[in-house]
């Protein structure tokens, strides 16, 4: 037996890992580190499920290739050189424009993702980029890209220290934070209560975190923004307004929030105007205080103009940048390099014209640009770690919608709903054989940290590692061949981060000599590390398995802040220019029944869901619905759901739990026709069905999951009427399996 460490790379939340493996590799156990100075011993069912996850039967292991329904295993160098084949094809026959690329939500938790995803981009060389995060969080990027100048200046709550914590469109007790990575939530806002601080929810359904609270409120779908409004009339209308930072606009927010005084706004949100005042005064009288919210509210039709108000009241609250309040994570790695004002819509999609946002287009508009014909018409498409299928708006369509690309190439290591339709996979290793840093998440921890985790066991011979593959197709992509050397793209990275070395009073000759490390992603790390905040390297944290503290956070905005004015902007006009669209919808009649997801504590999306461990009991996707809509639509144990893009049927969870008119779904369930016998035993239905591809953040592209209008009705046998996929898609021989 031997013992290793490792950072959990499931969710947000970083927690410290100890394996415990048997002489051939296997793990026995997975236990929280004790000696984590971050999370101190957590561990979810999710992190002590690694172990399944790492070995599950069903990841592919080799390269394989479809010919017509029939899959077959293939060496790495004939699977490259059919993707460079397809590629080609594509791009001589129609240009760069017709070339696509979607990075999923797993991206973000492995090194390779964020060190190859830009080049890869790059290579590609045209603008149909997509990733997670219009599905995700890219109205929280858009925020702060116009209020602060700095798209990646994500503000997060000091949650250690804060005395009044207003929690909206977040349930971090079951997600463990998302934009805001802190092991043990739960545990956190118990600790915040114990010393006498105030926890208040704001959701649609009283959440796990909801019970961790002093007071709960429940609010119509999809209104956020108005609660906030409200907040924000009656800190300026009563005089509660203490910024301690400059800030710019304040005459004209006030002008914009003298239309939405708590009356108004509570007839639309549904939260009894007196609550409303009782926040804005809670929030300015608390000695310190943090509003936070997440995808519920970005995934919202005013995603982006809810994530601007939370961070207006941390700011007129006194809040912003101040221990207690919503702080900055220093990270030990070298950030990105400022890329002047920032702006979005440089270029917008082919068929509806939406904008470009931080390089990318909205993914709600990707089958648009598959299926519509025409110069530019998306004809090739690489996937990396994403399951379109499940997790799209309207995702039926779009898997639809992949059956006509001329090429397809997927990074995973599933046959799922979506690179089932792809003519190459490509998977990566097991957990266990990727070193592993987290990049992304550790810019928003909730305390400076950092923890590096080297693969735990041997690649064998016929595997490549993640970073190989990525950077063989970026090689691919800029026309160097399916032969070329990956380590030449990793001195190609290099040397670009290198350029910064001067500026930091370090010789880039020096430093190259010095970097250490047994692949290029480690390398990479340890120059990231040198060219940091702290001076830490790679050799720093090998001789620190458990991570290093690095310290509460602390004021840093003025190193951040990249508007033009130097000031924080209460009110750019990119930003208020959809307040107008909210203020016409004031006094709208609202659907009688809206949709809403759910966070589940044992589920993360959908490649969770072949861990058998981890379905079942409340890990079921069923329609959560209030008792008295059961009783008045007449609904028994299974109903029928219709919205615009479609229609399924589910089975029925009556719960007090969440507020009449609203039915909440999962996310990340349907599986219907992968190689997951597990997920396909538990199939349950896809939400994004009935989600409407059409209907998006306009600010930011970002899709819309929540407040989904729908209708119930009971089921009366029939099957619903949702397209139906062709019997004679997959060969279910056998010969469409792994291996």
């Amino acid at each position: 037996m031997r013992t290793a460490h490792r950072t959990c790379p499931i969710c947000d939340a970083v927690c410290g890992l100890r394996l415990t493996l048997d002489e051939t590799g296997h793990v026995t156990s997975v236990k929280g580190d004790p000696d984590d100075p971050f999370s101190k011993g957590y561990i979810c069912p999710k992190g002590a499920s690694l172990g399944a996850l790492d070995e599950d039967p069903d990841r592919l292991r080799l390269p394989m290739i479809r010919e017509g329904g029939r899959w077959r295993t293939v060496t790495w160098e004939e699977a490259f050189q059919a993707v460079e084949r397809g590629l080609a094809r594509v791009a001589d026959a129609h240009g760069r424009q017709a070339l696509a690329a979607y990075f999923g939500n797993p991206t973000f938790h492995t090194m390779a993702g964020p060190l190859y995803r830009g080049p890869l981009s790059q290579a590609l060389d045209t603008p149909n980029i997509y990733s997670a995060s219009t599905i995700d969080q890219m109205p929280k990027h858009v925020a702060c890209g116009f209020m602060l100048g700095n798209p990646f200046a994500i503000a997060v709550p000091d949650l250690d220290r804060t005395d009044y914590l207003l929690v909206l469109g977040a349930n971090p007790a079951e997600s463990h934070g998302s934009l805001c990575a802190a092991p043990d939530f739960p545990g956190r806002l118990r600790a915040l209560r114990a010393r006498g601080g105030r926890l208040v929810v704001v959701d649609p359904r009283f959440t796990r975190t909801a019970r961790l609270a002093d007071e709960h409120l429940f609010i119509r779908p999809g209104t956020d923004a108005y609660l906030l409004f409200g907040i924000v009339h009656t800190l300026l209308s009563e005089g509660l307004v203490s910024p301690d930072v400059e800030v710019g606009g304040l005459d004209e927010l006030r002008e914009l929030g003298a239309d939405f005084p708590p009356e108004a706004v509570s007839a639309q949100c549904g939260v009894p105007a007196d609550a409303i005042r009782r926040l804005a005064r809670e929030l300015a009288a608390a000695p310190t205080a943090a509003v936070y919210t997440r995808v519920g509210t970005c995934t919202s039709e005013f995603g982006t103009t809810t994530q601007w108000l939370v961070d207006v009241i941390n700011v007129l609250t006194g809040n912003f940048d101040r221990p207690g309040g919503v702080m900055f994570t220093l990270p030990a790695t070298i950030g990105p390099p400022s890329s002047g004002p920032f702006t979005t819509g440089r270029w917008h999609s082919r068929v509806r014209g939406l904008p470009e946002v931080m390089g990318e287009l909205p993914v709600a508009t990707l089958a648009d640009e598959i299926e519509t014909p025409g110069e530019g018409q998306v004809r090739a498409l690489i996937t990396v770690g994403g399951n379109l299928a499940l997790s799209a708006p309207n995702g039926p369509r779009l898997g639809r919608a992949l059956r006509e690309l001329e090429f397809m190439v997927s990074v995973d290591p599933y046959l799922n709903e979506t690179t089932r339709h792809a003519d190459v996979i490509l998977p990566p290793p097991r957990i266990t054989q990727m070193p592993h840093y987290d990049f992304l998440l550790l810019t928003v921890t909730v305390r400076n940290y950092s923890r590096f985790s080297p693969a735990i066991s041997p690649l064998q011979p016929d595997q490549l590692s993640e970073a190989e593959i990525m950077a063989k197709l970026t090689l691919i992509a800029a026309g160097k061949g399916a032969g070329a050397d990956p380590a030449a793209l990793d001195e190609e990275i290099l040397a670009g981060l290198l350029q910064a070395a001067p500026l930091l009073g370090k010789d880039p000759g020096e430093l190259r000599a010095s970097l250490e490390g047994d692949s290029g992603p480690e390398r990479l790390l340890d120059a990231m590390l040198k060219l940091g905040p702290y001076g830490l390297s790679l050799s720093d944290l090998l001789a620190n398995p458990h991570g290093i503290d690095l310290g509460a956070l602390q004021p840093r905005l003025a190193e951040l802040l990249a508007t033009e004015s130097g000031r924080v902007e209460l009110a750019p006009r990119q930003l208020t220019c959809d307040v107008a669209r909210l203020r016409a919808r004031m006094g709208e009649r609202p659907p009688q029944t809206l949709l809403i997801g759910r966070r589940q504590l044992r589920s993360n999306n959908s490649w969770l869901h072949n861990v058998r461990n981890l379905v079942g009991g409340s890990n079921r996707c069923t329609l959560h619905i209030n008792p008295a809509d059961v009783a008045r639509l007449g609904l028994r144990d299974r109903a029928v759901i219709r919205s615009a893009a479609g229609e399924l049927l589910a089975d029925i969870e009556a719960t007090e739990s969440i507020m009449p008119g609203v039915v909440s779904l999962p996310h990340g369930w349907g599986h219907d026709g992968g190689a997951q016998r597990v997920a396909a035993e538990h199939a349950g239905v896809n939400a994004n069905a009935l989600t409407d591809e059409f209907v998006v953040d306009p600010l930011s592209g970002n899709a819309v999951f929540n407040a989904v209008p729908v209708t119930l009705a009971r089921w009366d046998g029939e099957p619903p009427h949702a397209p139906r996929r062709p019997a004679d898609e997959l060969d279910r021989s056998g010969a469409a399996q792994p291996g």
